[in-house]
């Protein structure tokens, strides 16, 4: 797919205004140049363009927001001035995999003031004898070269570490609701327990209730035998009045 079809599909009917990150990786620049992009985009903070094909940036439209540039595995060798003219703002800016071979290559980036981070991995000039050491000179205003600072400590992956902080977050929540759930279920299990108990006062309520039902037929037995000795005394006493 085309660099500026693609770019269409991506901003999904939203205006180029609205935009803040555009990805177009893997797809295809007409030329080696820069296409579909315009300077509508004047809100874009984060711009991917990797593996598109690219020999050449001076059709870069101008974006003021811009603050980070991945450009890697494409062909840029040159016209990296055009940066510092269109994107002034840039903090991170990747161009590894391109066909950067010299010093002189990247002496045109000395203009973005505001450039910390600088990958050119897998480019030919990381071959040079003293590398980082020259480019660093070069560039003073980068502190990171290739993931790492002059006295090699690794930079810091804002992305990782949004990830730890959700990661952290997320198991805080997870550990919540885990002892919520425990304590539901303590709770089920206590109620539980009180139904048990419950329920067998009820099965000892129940048998002492049919003991009782087992007695009874015996008193009311005896209670009616004592009636009919009763009756049988009554009729003797009225025997007994007649003589």
């Amino acid at each position: 797919m085309d660099m500026k079809k693609r770019i269409s599909l991506e901003l999904r009917s939203r205006n180029p205004a609205e935009i803040a990150e555009l990805v177009v990786d893997n797809s295809r620049s007409a030329d080696g140049e820069v296409e579909g992009l315009s300077d509508d985009f004047k809100e874009l903070e984060f711009l991917s363009m990797v593996n598109v094909g690219l020999s050449s940036l001076t059709k870069l439209p101008s974006l003021p927001k811009l603050r980070k540039l991945e450009l890697s595995d494409n062909n840029l060798s040159g016209s990296l001035e055009t940066l510092s003219e269109k994107c002034p703002n840039l903090t991170y800016l990747n161009l590894s995999g391109n066909k950067i071979k010299e010093l002189s290559n990247v002496e045109a980036l000395q203009n973005l003031k505001s450039l910390q981070s600088l990958d050119l991995f897998n480019c030919e000039i990381t071959s040079l004898e003293d590398y980082r050491e020259s480019v660093f000179e070069l560039l003073p205003q980068v502190t990171y070269l290739d993931g790492f600072d002059q006295e090699d400590n690794e930079a810091p992956d804002s992305e990782a570490e949004d990830e730890d902080e959700d990661g952290e977050d997320g198991a805080g929540q997870t550990g919540d609701y885990d002892d919520d759930d425990d304590e539901e279920e303590d709770e089920d299990g206590s109620e539980g327990g009180e139904v048990g108990l419950s329920f067998q006062e009820d099965e000892e309520d129940y048998a002492e209730e049919e003991e009782e039902e087992e007695d009874q037929p015996g008193v009311q037995g005896q209670k009616r035998k004592r009636d009919v000795d009763d009756e049988g005394e009554e009729e003797d006493d009225d025997d007994d009045e007649d003589d």
